[in-house]
């Protein structure tokens, strides 16, 4: 059933009145202050039935869902062993997967991010990285053979000179003993 829109009339602003009797005055303001009241009764009235009316819509709903309970209850208890399974290797991978929203951009300059970490301007330089994108390109293994293999030429080399001069580092009288049987007498 269709329902009726009620409107409010707007309360007119009050205006000084030129009366000269001071009881008319008195008698409007007491007629006024009826309507009011009036106004607000009405208001609890309607909001009371609009509560009603939500109170016996839950109800319908409730008990809708009562019945669909028992139905999705046992659907629920039949999936549950299959989802015990694949449910913790969803959240693993899920977990794994996301690191969250990432905290710098992709083209956040490298210098400006580890201002006080002299070593690791050190190792960007080396690397000819200036943005973290660039950075992320490679993997931490990686960094460390290409940081570490011009020390093992630079020791390499070092060996290389002690043995043609027939002398050794601490413990590699070995490796200077075959390069003289290699290079002859």
């Amino acid at each position: 059933m269709a329902r009726k829109k009620t409107t409010r009339k707007r309360t007119a602003q009050k205006r000084p009145t030129k009366t000269t009797v001071a009881g008319k005055k008195g008698r409007k303001n007491k007629a006024s202050s009826k309507k009011t009241a009036k106004k607000k009764t009405a208001k609890k009235k309607t909001a009371k039935k609009k509560t009603a009316k939500k109170k016996t819509a839950k109800k319908k709903t409730a008990r809708k869902a009562s019945a669909h309970r028992s139905t999705s209850a046992n659907k629920r208890a039949a999936n549950k062993q299959s989802r015990k399974t694949s449910g913790a290797t969803k959240r693993s991978t899920a977990a794994a997967g996301s690191l969250g929203r990432p905290k710098v951009t992709g083209e956040e300059k490298l210098f400006l991010l580890f201002k006080q970490d002299y070593h690791a301007r050190q190792v960007f330089d080396f690397l000819r990285v200036d943005t973290v994108k660039e950075l992320e390109q490679y993997s931490p293994d990686q960094i460390v053979k290409l940081l570490s293999q011009p020390i093992r030429q630079a020791v390499q080399q070092i060996r290389l000179k002690l043995a043609e001069n027939n002398r050794s580092l601490a413990d590699d009288k070995e490796y200077t003993r075959r390069f003289k049987e290699r290079s002859g007498p």
